[in-house]
């Protein structure tokens, strides 16, 4: 049987109550047979994985280590994750180093199979943590199918305050926020930014990002979410946003307007 999460409702009603009841959500899901199996045969087996073809070649240990770091629809991109690992990360042309989504550097440098550098499928505590992260993302994709802007919420909550935490620069910060997806696409929706904006030059959406960050909190720091609150109220915004669009998406303006009226 299939996993259902539950949420009652969509926006800022449905995610506190996904908040209250996290823990015992993401416990039952952790607790199914299927994840227990898959978390068991990981531990067993990466141990004894030696290079990033070994990797690839079994479907069931690739599928754990893609799914830690939300990469689970590559799982069939033999070849592209085999390059992604066997590069490494240490040169400026890797091929991880080349694409905008930072999980695929995040992934590699997990595993260690890039030149000079240290091979880490043998470190357990690496790979335990990968196996609790790969249950964490499954997860976060099960409420994903049932609402998509709870799966994002979800994953800002570590990915973001991780982000902020980080010590590169400030507008390093910002750069490796608009190549993870999932961060970006919250960003841009809090923002009030339109679909077009990712068009722009890349000094010229850091200017947008930074000048709308700072008129939403007062900073455009993204330091400033190593808070849990300011994470919280920057998810608010989010959830708040996504739903008056799936509103007016649904209905004319002319009922927005009388649903307005009706709040006001």
């Amino acid at each position: 049987m299939t996993f259902q999460p539950v949420i009652p409702s969509g926006g800022i009603v449905g995610w506190r109550f996904l908040q209250r009841t996290y823990d015992a959500q993401l416990e039952s899901f952790t607790n199914s047979s299927v994840n227990q199996r898959d978390r068991q045969y990981f531990l067993e087996n990466i141990s004894k994985v030696q290079s990033a073809e070994d990797l690839v070649s079994d479907r069931r240990l690739l599928q754990v280590a893609l799914g830690a770091f939300g990469l689970e629809e590559d799982i069939n991109n033999r070849f592209f994750i085999q390059k992604i690992l066997e590069d490494g990360t240490r040169a400026d042309d890797a091929l991880s180093n080349r694409l905008s989504d930072k999980r695929y550097r995040e992934f590699s440098q997990a595993f260690g199979f890039g030149p000079g550098e240290v091979r880490k499928t043998g470190l357990i505590t690496n790979m335990e943590q990968i196996a609790e992260d790969n249950l964490v993302s499954r997860f976060e994709v099960s409420v994903g199918e049932t609402n998509d802007t709870m799966r994002i919420s979800l994953y800002a909550q570590h990915a973001l305050g991780e982000l902020a935490a980080g010590d590169s620069s400030a507008d390093t910060k910002w750069f490796d926020l608009m190549g993870l997806p999932p961060l970006r696409s919250m960003m841009e929706t809090a923002l009030g930014l339109p679909s077009s904006f990712s068009q722009l030059d890349l000094d010229r959406q850091l200017e947008v990002f930074k000048d709308r960050l700072s008129g939403l909190t007062g900073s455009d720091d993204l330091a400033q979410f190593t808070e849990p609150e300011a994470i919280q109220k920057l998810t608010d915004t989010y959830l708040a946003r996504s739903q008056i669009a799936q509103l007016q998406s649904t209905i004319s303006p002319a009922q927005t307007a009388l649903i307005l009226l009706g709040a006001g």
